[in-house]
């Protein structure tokens, strides 16, 4: 899979610990920057190159993941959640087939985000899942 990094300075040390980890996964890593303070920066351009379909899917990281996942999911084809345990990154995608993940470097340590991101990207999306109906609605609502 090819995917798209970004962050604040505030994480930029994780986002680098993560796309290593990412590589060793046998994953395309792009590196879309983390020298911004203005995070919305980073986070929209992450959620435009994965929206286009540039890269499969994106990983933003800030202090808390809040602000880059709201910042993210105003980009039109862009979903992200905001995640921070192992649980929710699977079903980040499995039920809500988002295709960016957001998450604190103040809140996850390095390990856990490692956990975090291998579950994210070990799981597809089910087209046929019993989730397809509420994600068709977020879709359209998006697309009115």
């Amino acid at each position: 899979m090819k995917l798209a990094f970004g962050c604040d300075p505030n994480a930029d040390e994780m986002k680098l610990h993560l796309m290593k980890y990412a590589q060793e996964l046998g994953h395309e890593v792009v590196d879309y920057g983390s020298d911004d303070p203005i995070y919305p920066n980073t986070a929209i351009k992450v959620a435009e190159e994965v929206a286009a379909g540039v890269c499969d899917r994106g990983i933003i990281v800030c202090g808390t993941g809040i602000g880059v996942s709201i910042a993210a999911n105003k980009v039109k084809g862009a979903y992200a959640a905001c995640v921070h345990d192992v649980y929710q990154a699977q079903r980040a995608e499995l039920s809500n087939h988002a295709n960016i993940i957001t998450m604190g470097a103040q809140v996850v340590g390095i390990k856990l985000a490692e956990c975090i991101l291998k579950e994210y990207l070990s799981v597809e999306w089910d087209p046929n899942c019993r989730s397809v109906d509420k994600v068709q609605a977020i879709y359209d609502y998006e697309n009115k």
